[in-house]
């Protein structure tokens, strides 16, 4: 029997990079988005509570499956091992990342 896969995704969300581990991440029905499902996040039974991934947690409570513009992801990594879910200010530990300009201008609907 085949291993599930674990995938590391890491994206851009509002001036945070987020760090999520799912099982399944497929191109979206959606042009230029990444769909993410199967979020794998630590037992809450646990002795020892991330704050950061018990935020995360709550935050995607009920959600099965989301979508993350391409331009906004920074890495998708297939893993061995499941970590730690968080989540950071863009730039925090040193890094230069910033998102994708958007279009300034919207087209005419003419």
């Amino acid at each position: 029997m085949k291993k599930k896969s674990i995938y590391r995704v890491i994206f851009l969300n509002q001036g945070q990079v987020y760090e999520l581990y799912a099982s399944e991440v497929d191109a979206s029905e959606m042009p230029g988005f990444i769909a993410v499902s199967d979020l794998l996040f630590g037992e809450r039974s646990s002795v020892l509570i991330d704050p950061a991934e018990e935020r995360l947690q709550s935050e995607f409570e009920g959600v099965h499956r989301f979508s993350v513009p391409m331009h906004a992801v920074i890495r998708i990594d297939e893993v061995e091992k499941r970590g730690i879910s968080k989540i950071r200010p863009a730039g925090d530990d040193g890094t230069n990342i910033h998102a994708f300009p958007g279009s300034a201008k919207k087209p005419s609907t003419e």
